[in-house]
């Protein structure tokens, strides 16, 4: 598929060039003509490269409510439940059995399923999911014992993917059919494998089965590295959830600084739902608020068959579904912080259009009064809000909008203003650090994280970065509408004279060294940058020594002549 993009974008180029060398001979009414036609072939290439990328799994999880005590019968009842309960016409899909089928593996490598519990096979069951007309997911290890024989269950022992990757997956989705796996990690620590490594030869073994409609999730409890996207369709970022707020918050609280790492159809999971179990309302709403703007799977914990209506009502809650399946493939980023609270946003639709989506989370203890300042939201001239909790249109507003939003809770809305500004602030923590990851010591690793930090404006700063050309910090998605020449200002703290330098579209643009007086102290420094119009990327390194550590930067167009000279303030 992807060749074929690059064949339909190769079209698109020559298309474009044949237009601009004709509309050189045309009158300003034929040329006009012409650029609406380059436009339109423009818009569906782009929109058919997006449709074809994956959006987040919706489905089902048996682990949440029964473990290790599941059932073929039990399987069933709930894909016919997803089915007569709407949540299949809303756009969940996936019915996933986690641990539990399993009595060990034969000695000639033979998985062997456990049938008291499946007494007519695992293929039985992907068939009898299809047939209701859902998707059929599927459970393993990446070593040698699955996370349930730790819990006493000894059939699983043995029954991973290691050294066993070729054959397992030709079962799961050839002899089995399934269209998802989930491989767990509580076998790989056992043997004490390479992450990377190991993954990557399962993605290898699920390529080559002979499906290419297979849809990969690493469980590893933390952001595993930057190499996850190019092998897994999404990643478990977080320790397991459970059933209480603290949980939730906790997860919520991971996760909120990772908006840069979903991409391209690839997802951050910050896990399946507790959604109807035994959290409020309120808490409810905001857990499936918030793993909708933020792009996490979707995949309901709680047991279908006996959902309260207002459970029902809150998971096929379309217009939150539309945030999470949004063609964009965006994950919600934190513009600002007021009052305690965490006001999100993301592009939906359209990219760097006049319509976003925004999140007021409250994770206090009591309820908060905020103000949204749509200028920070790059919002301009009159904005029409839509309330996707209440299904309502609030009307039109103009720069700020006053809400009262209580303890544990979210507000969302949809907002398309008169015009979209361009941002101006882009905190450090929102960024792309190349060579992160959350499994091993950064210090010994030598990779960046994200530190929080009081003194930052947003609570938190990149750090631990440079050292290595690869630890930088970067952001792809700086849009000019004009382009031309911007005042770029960094705000950093170190301790001692440290090295910034910067990349605008892959060109150097100069190298400042700064020294705030203090891991305590925020101090800026000023450059000129020229920008092109539309999308541009800025990229902070050093390969020689660490970098300080940097809090945001700003962008607005300049007043000085051009010179990339540092201003440090």
């Amino acid at each position: 598929m992807r060749r074929l993009y690059e064949d339909d974008n190769y079209f698109v180029t020559l298309f474009l060039q044949t237009i601009i060398y004709q509309t050189n001979r045309l009158s300003i009414a034929m040329k006009k003509v012409f650029a609406a036609a380059a436009f339109g072939v423009l818009a569906a290439t782009f929109l058919t490269n997006a449709q074809a990328q994956r959006t987040p799994l919706m489905g089902w999880s048996s682990w949440n409510t029964y473990g290790l005590n599941i059932s073929e019968q039990l399987i069933k009842e709930q894909a016919d439940a997803m089915v007569s309960t709407g949540l299949k016409d809303a756009g969940y899909k996936f019915i996933n059995i986690d641990d539990g089928f399993w009595n060990g593996r034969a000695e000639d490598g033979t998985l062997i399923i456990d049938t008291a519990k499946f007494p007519n096979g695992m293929r039985a069951v992907s068939d009898y999911i299809h047939s209701v007309g859902l998707k059929a997911g599927i459970y393993s290890d990446a070593g040698d014992n699955t996370c349930g024989s730790q819990n006493r269950d000894p059939y699983g022992l043995n029954v991973g993917l290691f050294r066993h990757e070729k054959e397992d997956c030709h079962t799961y989705f050839i002899d089995w059919n399934y269209d998802f796996i989930k491989v767990d990690y509580c076998g790989g620590m056992h043997k004490n494998l390479d992450d990377k490594a190991q993954y990557t030869k399962i993605a290898d073994a699920i390529k080559n089965c002979g499906r290419d409609d297979i849809q990969f999730n690493i469980c590893r409890w933390a952001y595993p590295g930057t190499w996850v996207s190019g092998i897994a369709d999404s990643w478990r970022t977080t320790a397991d959830i459970y059933d209480a707020w603290e949980s939730v918050r906790s997860i919520l609280d991971e996760n909120l600084y990772l908006s840069a790492y979903c991409r391209d159809g690839h997802y951050n999971d910050m896990d399946m739902l507790e959604v109807g179990r035994s959290m409020t309302p309120t808490e409810d709403r905001t857990h499936f608020a918030m793993w909708c703007i933020m792009s996490s799977p979707l995949l309901v914990g709680c047991d279908m068959r006996n959902m309260k209506q207002e459970t029902i009502d809150l998971l096929t809650n379309t217009e939150l579904i539309a945030l999470n399946q949004d063609p964009l493939h965006l994950q919600a980023y934190v513009a600002y912080k007021v009052n305690g609270c965490y006001v999100l946003v993301k592009d939906i639709e359209t990219r760097f259009g006049n319509t976003r989506a925004i999140a007021v989370y409250n994770p206090n203890d009591n309820s908060r009064t905020v103000t949204l300042d749509f200028e920070k939201l790059e919002l301009g001239g009159d904005v029409t809000l839509r309330d996707l909790f209440e299904h309502k249109d609030l009307g039109n507003v103009t720069s700020k909008y006053r809400l009262t939003v209580p303890a544990h809770g979210t507000a969302v809305y949809k907002a398309t203003a008169q015009d979209r500004l361009e941002r101006v602030r882009y905190e450090a923590e929102s960024g792309y650090i190349s060579d992160y990851q959350e499994l091993a010591n950064n210090e010994v690793m030598r990779t960046g994280i994200y530190i929080k930090d009081d003194a930052c404006s947003g609570g938190y700063k990149a750090g631990w970065l440079g050292y290595k050309n690869e630890n930088d910090l970067s952001f792809d998605d700086v849009y000019s509408r004009d382009g031309g020449k911007y005042d770029l200002t960094i705000a950093y703290l170190t301790a001692d004279d440290r090295a910034i330098k910067i990349d605008v579209n892959g060109e150097f643009v100069t190298k400042c060294v700064v020294n705030s007086g203090g891991y305590d102290k925020v101090k800026t420094v000023t450059v000129t940058v020229t920008l092109k119009p539309g999308v541009n990327k800025i990229r902070f390194y050093d390969a020689d020594y660490f970098m300080p550590d940097i809090d945001y930067f700003e962008l607005v167009p300049s007043k000085s002549d051009g010179k990339k000279v540092a201003h440090n303030n």
